[in-house]
């Protein structure tokens, strides 16, 4: 078990590796070199223009005053400066509302802390079972435990009363962040400026019409279901494959560049070989060879746009509809359009930049079958990772560490090697096992067929929390107990077994704080040191950039990774709600690691990144279920731990507080969620009527025009779009449908008889 001197180790390592990234970026971030790497969304919005222009030659690349080496943390006040409305036009309120969720758990913690400290602590010290006990390794940290507290003990009223208070105040927390949150994005809707989704709507599972195409079709079906209110369509193409030449494209016109540049330096003409990445092959004139390539794909390309252009199969069934009011999208968006619930499906359209286009092409019943395989492969996933899981947690203690390494038991019996494994190793071997998981999840994601990126990354982070969940948290307890104490298991009686237990799950505290420090301490600072756009910026300026235009597209901003970072921040919740009642010496990690968050990507947000999309906050209900989650979980664990206490039936007293988390959060999402998921008429109608009064000579069909798009096809040749013209007076649609008597179940596919 890891003692107090082994988390000082670890303490200290991940300060001082935290304290370097924090040095290294106050020393990069004011050189002038590097300023499109650490402002990069001051450069994007074009209110920033580079140092390197002007001043003497040698202040171009490097920072010569040295007073601003001085004030290596006044980014920190920077950061904290911006107002939250201001900040909201800047980045958004998606950035804004993920920067609130590090705040959320602030407000819920710092409180708690206090109150366990003052309350808790004291309780748990003057207890004495962990000294009584025999055979049993325990530190100093574990007498602040709940399992130093002796059995039928009258202070474990104080646990079961600070309970209800830790629930309610999380409750009152929870319920102004979501008031506040859905009042914050009420007021961005209807301040919003214009955009496309705002009158667009996805159709998807159009049904096939023999004598129609589904651009005529879907033009037919809308300008008699909605005849006042239909402006235009977009037809939606499978244009993956093209999309992916285009890319080839892209990536060898890159090399192009880069060869070039280096034949202008050198004068000497560059040799590439024709295999895998360059790796192996015949060698060639490089600058000969991707000249070759791209022409060769140039004329692919051509090809497959001709293809999807002419192709009837190529058309995918689904479409872009646009209407003249936001008032008639709202209304199409959030009805259902035909008898068979499962054909003319509708949602609202996400913002252009948030189509996710590689997922049009699946059909509607595939959908289906491809979410149930899915669900079963994470069932698996997460199932088959507690085998490594559980190997990490055999390395917690030396003696695991021994038995599956015995050579290493010379280099072990060094006291500082020991506390530098025991309080630093677990915790950095399992994040390596966590990094390639993201990528698996969003790739699973993908296979789902969501349209858009932003329900990509809720989806993506819904699994990686459910992963963190079993895995991490309840994986660590139940694996890192029962291995560490297998030979106590197996001689205790079984009536025995949930007492010893009720013990060992609060000292997994230890685990869970070096966890907390190498994941969040360290973490954070290295991301706002930004070491890998920082290399690759250099690495492109130097070989790729030959225009102001190339130096501005070699930027990474990156945005926030909500897939990983959300999940990540509501383990730490759930830590901190789990351990307030068992070991309260956690939670001042939790605290330091939120705070340094919140100042981190405040920062980040600021100057760096670029967001992909804008959905107005609409991951805030998953954000408020996944933290009433963590509290029901934390309210359980503490009702079987004090079963193990021998207080009788005391214990039973906690058992309203998960029937009251589940009505809280019932009520919570009958109050609120609503507000996430559709748009009032009301507002819609208010816009609407604003804007017919100050532009009333806006031509929205020609704004929405080419909104939606492919994007491989918005800087072609081709023909753009499939637009028909639209019969606003007429109540007869032109059709080259033959007339023919349709059954009931014609008329569910196609509701509009011709008059032809």
């Amino acid at each position: 078990m890891a003692s107090l001197r082994d988390i000082v180790t670890s303490a200290s390592i991940n300060l001082l590796s935290a304290f370097g990234f924090l040095m290294a970026f106050a020393i990069l971030r004011i050189q002038p070199f590097n300023d499109r790497v650490y402002f990069p969304r001051w450069y994007k919005k074009g209110t920033r223009s580079s140092p390197t222009r002007s001043g003497a030659y040698a202040s171009k690349f490097v920072n010569l005053d040295c007073r601003t080496y001085l004030n290596f943390l006044n980014w920190m006040p920077a950061a904290l400066r911006m107002p939250e409305p201001e900040l909201i036009d800047h980045a958004g309120l998606d950035s804004v509302a993920y920067i609130r969720i590090y705040l959320l758990g602030l407000k819920i913690f710092v409180p708690l802390a206090v109150l366990s400290f003052m309350v808790l602590v004291p309780v748990n010290w003057i207890g004495d079972t962990l000294e009584r006990a025999k055979d049993l390794n325990f530190s100093n940290i574990d007498k602040l435990s709940i399992s130093n507290v002796p059995d039928g003990s009258k202070g474990f009223w104080a646990h079961i009363v600070m309970s209800y208070v830790f629930s309610f105040w999380t409750f009152y927390v929870l319920y102004s962040e979501y008031k506040v949150l859905a009042t914050m994005r009420a007021d961005y809707l209807a301040s919003e400026t214009r955009r496309p989704d705002q009158f667009t709507v996805l159709v998807r599972n159009i049904p096939p019409d023999p004598d129609e195409s589904v651009s005529e079709h879907v033009q037919h079906f809308f300008c008699v279901n909605h005849p006042d209110h239909y402006l235009t369509h977009q037809i939606v193409y499978n244009a993956n494959k093209l999309a992916s030449l285009v890319s080839k494209k892209r990536d060898f016109q890159n090399w192009y560049i880069y060869y070039q540049n280096k034949f202008e330096r050198t004068s000497k003409r560059p040799l590439t070989k024709t295999g895998f990445m360059g790796l192996w092959g015949t060698k060639v004139d490089a600058i000969d060879h991707y000249t070759s390539q791209i022409q060769k794909l140039n004329e692919e390309e051509a090809v497959e746009r001709e293809r999807v252009k002419k192709d009837p199969d190529a058309i995918v069934p689904a479409a872009f509809v646009s209407f003249k009011s936001r008032w008639a999208a709202a209304v199409c968006a959030q009805t259902q359009l035909c008898r068979n619930p499962t054909l003319w499906l509708t949602e609202w359209a996400p913002e252009p930049r948030d189509v996710y286009w590689d997922n049009f092409a699946i059909p509607y019943f595939e959908l289906t079958i491809r979410r149930l395989i899915i669900a079963v492969a994470l069932f698996f996933l997460i199932f088959f990772f507690m085998i490594p899981i559980a190997f990490v947690q055999s390395l917690a203690n030396i003696e695991g560490i021994q038995k599956v390494f015995p050579f290493l038991k010379p280099l072990i019996r060094i006291e500082s090697v020991k506390s530098v494994i025991q309080g630093f190793l677990p915790g950095i071997v399992l994040k390596i096992f966590l990094a390639v998981l993201p990528q698996i999840l969003m790739t699973m994601s993908k296979i789902e067929g969501y349209p858009s990126i932003s329900a990509l990354d809720r989806k993506s982070a819904a699994k990686y929390h459910m992963f963190i969940l079993v895995n991490i948290f309840l994986g660590s307890i139940i694996t890192g107990s029962a291995l560490q104490q297998l030979k106590t298991f197996i001689d205790l009686p079984p009536t025995e077994i949930p007492k010893t237990i009720g013990v060992y799950i609060p000292m997994k505290a230890n685990f869970f704080i070096t966890y907390i420090m190498v994941d969040g301490w360290a973490g954070v600072a290295a991301e706002i040191l930004r070491l890998v756009p920082l290399v690759l910026f250099h690495l492109k300026n130097t070989f790729l950039v030959k225009t102001e235009q190339d130096r501005y597209e070699a930027m990474e901003p990156g945005s926030i990774d909500f897939p990983v970072g959300e999940p990540r921040i509501q383990l730490y919740i759930l830590l901190g709600l789990v351990y307030a009642p068992i070991t309260p010496f956690l939670l001042p990690f939790i605290i330091i690691f939120l705070a340094f968050a919140y100042v981190v990507f405040r920062n980040q947000v600021i100057n760096v990144y670029d967001p992909k999309y804008e959905s107005a906050a609409a991951f805030w209900p998953d954000v408020h279920k996944r933290v009433v989650i963590g509290l029901f979980i934390s309210q359980l664990l503490l009702l079987g731990l004090l079963s193990t206490k021998k207080i009788g039936r005391n214990h039973f007293a906690l058992l309203p507080l998960p029937v009251l988390t589940i009505w809280f959060f019932m009520y919570c999402k009958g109050r609120f969620e609503s507000g996430f998921i559709r748009f009032p008429l009301q507002e819609a109608m208010v816009k609407d009527t604003l804007e017919r009064a100050t532009e009333p000579q806006f031509n929205l069909k020609a704004y929405l025009k080419d909104a939606y798009m492919h994007p491989v096809f918005k800087s072609s040749d081709v023909e753009k779009s499939d637009f028909t013209f639209e019969e606003e007076k007429s109540p007869l649609v032109a059709t080259t449908r033959v007339a023919t008597k349709l059954s009931p179940d014609v008329h569910s596919s196609s509701p509009v008889q011709s008059d032809a």
